[in-house]
């Protein structure tokens, strides 16, 4: 029963490309973590200043509010594939001039916020085309779900490693030396993108400009009101509460009196709660009604990040912000499954690009404010603040959703009055 159990966990993995695509990001992914935690903990232990620290987070996510929606419509114009494999190949020469101008002792705020800028519209691209290659490494378009979960699980697995492992190398040998293994973690992935074998899939030629493609996007989300909910909560509690990233180093450097490794632990809790909500959702095969869940994991993501705000005990903010992972992953990762068992395929590319916007797009403008009202009133306060908004999101969102499933509901019903051989 157990094994039958542990191999629905991982079907999805009998596909041959996503096998090959999984391995090679699990070992990148761990270097991405490392640097990240790197670059905000360099920026607040030099600087000292919550804005600047905000301005950093801003720099590196704002190109995917502007850039977004014309990487997915690129992406539905273009190879998937080809656009993954040159993005991760930017990537690693952006991984590698910061490791440079570390390395050498040429540190500059400017310089990091200007290569964040570079990586935020690399960004831009490789989300959508990330994303929408999904499917086509899948043998069985079933296993989707699972394959979506899975990758979230990927992702926080390397969460939990990379920053516990960043940690110890700061304390050891200094920042630097984490953006140097995160470029070398580059080449496992390209090695594996260059391995995988996709069916060139025939991309029909238009005349129609990019921003064309991009309204035509907008119009399908317009008859779409359950995608379109789905993509204004995600920017929603982009906004209200994923800046916790950027509010992370002052709790452990100012609230819990740390250094880079107090910092680690909290990203590396944070990282094994959404990894456990990942694999919840990888195990399930089908949830009955996952919008209720996507809300239920809100609540549990805003109220965990509530009772953090202010606990004094390093301890119980563990836990309290573990439970904040697992709500944060369960919400991230199920509004993911939920436009993409929803959309149609050709819009695929244009849809998840406002699905990017709204997720990306929306934080740096909360880190941004998260980072000018920590210097103001500070991170506690902020985070409280931030914690309230996030359960009144929830709240509006349930009775909204709701509201729309029951149009969906009596809409099938009266077409199956009106024609008795129609087929929900």
């Amino acid at each position: 029963m157990a094994k039958s159990n542990l191999s629905n966990v991982f079907r999805s993995l009998k596909s041959r490309n996503f096998k090959l695509y999984f391995a090679g990001q699990s070992v990148s992914l761990i270097g991405t973590w490392m640097q990240r935690l790197a670059v905000s903990w360099l920026v607040y232990d030099v600087t000292h200043s919550a804005f600047l620290l905000g301005l950093v987070m801003f720099s590196g996510q704002i190109p995917a509010l502007i850039l977004s929606p014309y990487g997915g419509a690129v992406t539905d114009r273009h190879s998937r594939y080809k656009i993954l494999l040159i993005t991760q190949i930017a990537s690693m020469v952006q991984a590698g001039l910061l490791a440079f101008m570390i390395l050498a002792g040429f540190y500059s705020t400017t310089g990091v916020i200007l290569l964040s800028a570079l990586l935020g519209c690399i960004n831009a691209f490789d989300i959508p085309s990330r994303q929408s290659l999904m499917i086509e490494l899948i043998d069985d378009k079933k296993d989707l779900p699972n394959a979506i979960a899975l990758n979230s699980s990927m992702v926080n697995m390397a969460r939990l490693i990379g920053p516990v492992v960043a940690g110890l190398l700061i304390t050891w040998v200094g920042e630097g030396m984490c953006f140097l293994i995160n470029t070398l973690t580059f080449i496992p992935v390209i090695s594996s993108l260059l391995l995988i074998k996709i069916k060139p899939k025939k991309i029909e030629k238009t005349a129609e400009s990019v921003w064309k493609g991009l309204k035509e996007g907008y119009n399908y989300l317009k008859t779409k009101p359950d995608l379109r909910l789905m993509i204004l909560l995600m920017a929603c509690i982009s906004f209200f509460l994923m800046p916790i990233v950027t509010l992370l180093p002052i709790f452990a450097k100012d609230v819990f009196k740390g250094n880079a490794s107090t910092l680690s632990y909290l990203e590396g809790a944070m990282g094994l709660g959404a990894l456990s909500g990942a694999i919840y959702l990888a195990g399930a095969k089908k949830l009955k009604n996952l919008a209720k869940t996507i809300i239920l994991s809100i609540f549990v993501y805003a109220v965990s990040l509530l009772f953090f705000s202010f606990t004094p005990w390093f301890g119980l903010a563990l836990l309290f912000i573990l439970f904040a992972g697992i709500g944060q992953m369960i919400q991230i990762s199920g509004s993911n499954s939920f436009i993409q068992t929803h959309v149609d395929d050709k819009m695929r590319g244009r849809v998840i690009s406002y699905y990017a916007m709204a997720f990306q797009g929306m934080m740096p403008i909360g880190s941004f404010i998260a980072g000018f009202s920590a210097n103001h009133i500070g991170a506690q306060n902020t985070l409280l603040i931030q914690s309230i908004l996030g359960i009144f999101t929830a709240t509006i969102f349930y009775f909204l959703l709701k509201k729309v499933r029951l149009k969906v509901v009596n809409n099938e019903r009266n077409a199956l009055r009106q024609n008795p051989e129609f087929v929900v």
